[in-house]
């Protein structure tokens, strides 16, 4: 390997590379105190940076690999982060690129699955169907006749992500804390969140596993199709599931439509993403209408789970008490819902969020059956951010997936009114949201025969001790071991002040004796004690800047990690 191939000349160029990303786009203030801090661009680069477009990032973000790509989808779902124009364009990134050979592909196959490709598939198509930066698909037939398609991972691709998120990951660390940006937004964890989701997607046994997960919640749906994975075919880097035939939404056009019956199809559609979400605690966190396939029989399947999260009970309820809420175009009750859910930062004003929340919802509502519920949480996830909320991501991945649907659903059945579908599901989401499982009931069993045991025990001892006169009430409205800390340290600036102010004083009364040895005109003792007196002023003075400051970066650090979601 040259110099010029060597990990670390390749590292240099990456952190050259993500410097110049940041510089370019108005983000400068992330490079002070960072690694990119030794990184300095020309007047022009900083000057195209300041007029750059979001087009521009997009652009951007695909010259810089497969992990980047994957970044900025993920940035196009975070509404309360970025302006509009960003997360349009971030959206609509494209991470298709040129397929590797079909040597590499037969390679891997034989290698993961342990056979002769021969053996494993009757036939498999060299060309691909389709090839991204992640992977590319091919399509074959298994020795038994079945139809399928192969997820071949891209080779080497492990290791560049790999590579890119430890960088990532050092450099979102350092902007936390050293820069005010960082602490705002909390980079790590957000960084955290997408590492995550990017393992998914390099992990295709997990894929797998979706399938399964979604083919299960499907089976209650009649006209929706999830394709069943080849166990046997499937391994980390290689995923074999079954042959759709049909055609992509976006492909079909008003004429092909006329021989669709697209109204259950759309109904089924969305009341599925809603049991999905809010009964099932999972989303489907790239439902594009790319990923929508209308087959020939007159079904629709939803294919690629490499992007899947999942939703807590907590949120589950909140977010069906905030679908309600918009549903009813109750205004003041969707800005409570959204901050009982939110993180507030320090320049969070709740009242100016109510307004414009409540002004939102009347629009909304205004729009009749025009309205789109994932253009409203769309739009409800910019006013948080705007007004110093800071929604949980997962709010804006639904957010996300509901603007999809809207988009397919429109696109389907453009007489569909979402409005009416969410009040007609409403009985079964509340059915879901107040749903309790065996487990959850068996907990509960248990924390009630606990109560009940140890009640009696506890309120003999609270008798007891408030007859004896000993019963003690604590409580922490301040943090005494903080505020004595404080209190000793101030005291302790006096004390030495006052020592420092009374040997001035008494050099300057020792500068009046007469007699004795002299230098400089004044008695030797008196220049010494006040040539002391100095020095100990000028370092309490320093002492005193140097912990004022390190406290301050230590609150400011402790107000962020509060802050963030």
């Amino acid at each position: 390997m040259s110099t010029a191939e060597s990990p670390d000349a390749v590292t240099s160029v990456r952190y050259r590379d993500l410097a110049r990303l940041a510089w370019r786009h108005g983000r400068s203030d992330l490079l002070s105190g960072s690694a990119l801090g030794d990184f300095t661009f020309s007047d022009e680069e900083a000057h195209e940076g300041d007029h750059g477009k979001a087009e521009q990032l997009s652009h951007d973000l695909e010259a810089m690999g497969p992990t980047f790509v994957k970044l900025g989808q993920l940035l196009s779902t975070r509404y309360d982060l970025l302006p509009s124009a960003y997360t349009t364009a971030l959206a609509r990134l494209q991470d298709e690129v040129a397929p590797f050979g079909f040597e590499q592909v037969q390679e891997i196959v034989e290698s993961e699955l342990g056979a002769d490709l021969r053996h494993l598939f009757a036939d498999f198509d060299p060309e691909p169907l389709a090839a991204a930066s992640l992977g590319q698909v091919h399509r074959a037939t298994l020795r038994n006749g079945r139809d399928v398609v192969v997820k071949v991972q891209r080779p080497g691709v492990r290791d560049v992500v790999r590579s890119d998120m430890e960088m990532l990951g050092r450099l979102a660390a350092t902007a936390d804390k050293r820069t005010e940006a960082g602490r705002r937004y909390g980079l790590e964890k957000l960084l955290g969140q997408f590492a995550r989701s990017l393992a998914g997607e390099l992990d295709y046994r997990r894929e797998a596993r979706n399938l399964l997960k979604f083919r299960d919640m499907v089976k209650g749906f009649d006209l929706l199709l999830v394709p069943k994975p080849v166990s046997t075919h499937t391994s980390g880097r290689v995923l074999t599931m079954d042959y759709v035939e049909g055609r992509k939404v976006t492909d079909v056009g008003r004429l092909g439509l006329l021989d669709v019956d697209a109204q259950p199809i759309v109904e089924q559609l969305f009341s599925f993403y809603l049991t999905m979400m809010l009964d099932k605690g999972v989303i489907h966190a790239d439902p594009h209408p790319g990923n929508l396939m209308l087959t020939d029989d007159g079904r629709l399947a939803l294919i690629d789970f490499g992007m899947v999260a999942t939703v807590s009970p907590r949120l589950q309820d909140h977010v069906l008490k905030l679908l309600l809420a918009i549903s009813d175009g109750d205004g003041e009750g969707t800005a409570r819902v959204l901050a009982g859910m939110g993180h507030p930062l320090p320049d969070y004003d709740a009242a100016a969020f109510r307004d414009d929340v409540t002004h939102l919802i009347s629009e909304a509502i205004n729009a009749g059956s025009d309205l789109q519920v994932g253009t409203v949480l769309v739009e409800l996830s910019r006013l948080s951010g705007s007004h110093g909320l800071r929604p949980p991501a997962e709010m804006s991945m639904i957010g996300k997936a509901l603007l999809n649907l809207d988009e397919a659903t429109l696109h389907l059945d453009p007489d569909f009114s979402p409005t009416e579908a969410l009040r007609d599901n409403v009985g079964k989401m509340m059915a879901g949201g107040l749903s309790v499982s065996p487990a959850g009931l068996m907990a509960a069993a248990v924390e009630a025969k606990e109560f009940t045991a140890m009640l009696p025990k506890r309120a003999n001892r609270i008798l007891d001790n408030l007859a004896e006169g000993e019963f003690h009430l604590q409580v922490h409205a301040i943090d005494e071991e903080r505020l004595h800390t404080v209190l000793q340290r101030i005291a302790n600036r006096i004390t030495f002040g006052m020592v420092i102010a009374a040997t001035i004083l008494g050099a300057a009364l020792l500068a009046r004796v007469p007699g004795g040895t002299r230098l400089l005109g004044l008695p030797v003792v008196a220049l010494v004690f006040f040539l002391l007196a100095v020095s100990a002023g000028v370092a309490l003075t320093a002492w005193i800047i140097r912990t004022d400051r390190k406290v301050a970066r230590t609150e400011r650090e402790r107000r962020g990690r509060q802050g963030v979601v």
